[in-house]
């Protein structure tokens, strides 16, 4: 049985308590956050759970096998260190820190302390991504050429990161893992058109080594919930949106061929697009929160490194996040991701 302790009971923390109570194999044994109200919540939906308002309590505290970094990004770093260095594994919320040089170090501490540090990168473990990674995997969508995402809503307002840092993660940690490797270069675009502290937009374009690019729209100021990802190969056609209630994943039969018919004008050729099927194709649901935190309890129990969403996938997101800001502050200059 692993001992799990939630630092931050805010938005993400109840959820990680929950689904810790529930797993067969852990037990969400103490959680810390400086909201009294939101302590006296957790302890009358789990009695058993100690609440406290010192994180440190859970640090110190040698049956406490494992921590939840479920606190604002800005204290991921020193949080995520100090629980390292206190001897627990740790599953630290996305994104890791705000900066490379501190993720590679966060990396640098855990291989040093010999444990698992694993990052909340949550759409790698949902049915549907999983669905398209196979699916692209298996050759039958072709090569790819390009990929775009949109992650839009009406708010929530976010005041410790903007719209970029608290969305984008989420569509780079899915990208990387479609294609398995990080980008070379970015290009981005931020706007604040609310005036507040935070760009409430990004436009950002990321180009993977094979010249594949993708686009990822984020937005806290638009009228509809959007999390979609359309990819674009030279044989079919995927469309992956979370909110279809049909299914997630839509299958376009449809391509371009280049046909032996010359123009007039010497080498060019006829572009014919063939127009297929929409195959709607049956995916299981789960509940990635729970697949998260049953894959970090396992790699915990069997000491294997959790390479699906470990500290340098966490490391590559924020290397690219950095790269965007770069290029959004220099408005859309290419910038090379490190």
């Amino acid at each position: 049985m692993v001992n799990v302790g939630i630092i931050g009971c805010g938005h993400w923390g109840p959820n990680h308590i929950r689904i810790f109570s529930q797993l067969s194999g852990s037990t969400a044994s103490m959680c810390a956050d400086i909201n009294d109200d939101r302590l006296e919540l957790i302890k009358g939906l789990y009695p058993d759970i100690e609440t406290t308002r010192d994180y440190q309590k859970i640090l110190k505290n040698p049956n406490v096998d494992a921590v939840v970094i479920a606190a604002p990004t800005k204290m991921h770093y020193q949080l995520t260190q100090e629980a390292l260095e206190a001897g627990k594994h740790v599953l630290c919320e996305k994104p890791l820190t705000l900066k490379t040089e501190e993720s590679r170090h966060l990396k640098e501490i855990a291989q040093t302390q010999n444990k698992k540090l694993m990052v909340g990168h949550i759409f790698l473990f949902n049915a549907g991504i999983v669905w398209l990674k196979n699916y692209i995997d298996s050759g039958e969508i072709g090569k790819i050429h390009y990929a775009y995402a949109t992650r839009t809503n009406l708010g929530p307002f976010r005041y410790d990161v903007n719209a970029l840092w608290d969305l984008a993660p989420h569509d780079i940690s899915i990208f990387n893992y479609l294609f398995a490797r990080a980008p070379e270069s970015v290009s981005a675009t931020g706007h604040n058109f609310l005036e507040t502290a935070q760009e409430d937009l990004s436009f950002s374009t990321l180009t993977y080594p094979g010249n594949v690019v993708a686009n990822i729209h984020v937005s806290w100021l638009d009228p509809r919930k959007v999390r979609q990802i359309t990819v674009v190969g030279d044989k079919k056609m995927v469309i992956w949106d979370d909110l279809e209630s049909a299914g997630p994943i839509k299958i376009y039969d449809k391509h371009v061929e280049k046909t032996s018919t010359f123009y007039a004008t010497y080498g060019e050729f006829q572009l014919l697009s063939k127009e297929g099927s929409i195959t709607i194709p049956k995916v299981g649901f789960s509940e990635p929160l729970k697949a998260q935190a049953q894959y970090f309890i396992d790699c915990i129990e069997n000491d294997e490194s959790p390479g699906l969403a470990d500290a340098q996938k966490g490391e590559d997101v924020v290397k690219t996040l950095c790269a965007i800001q770069e290029s959004a502050n220099q408005h859309g200059r290419r910038v090379e991701v490190q």
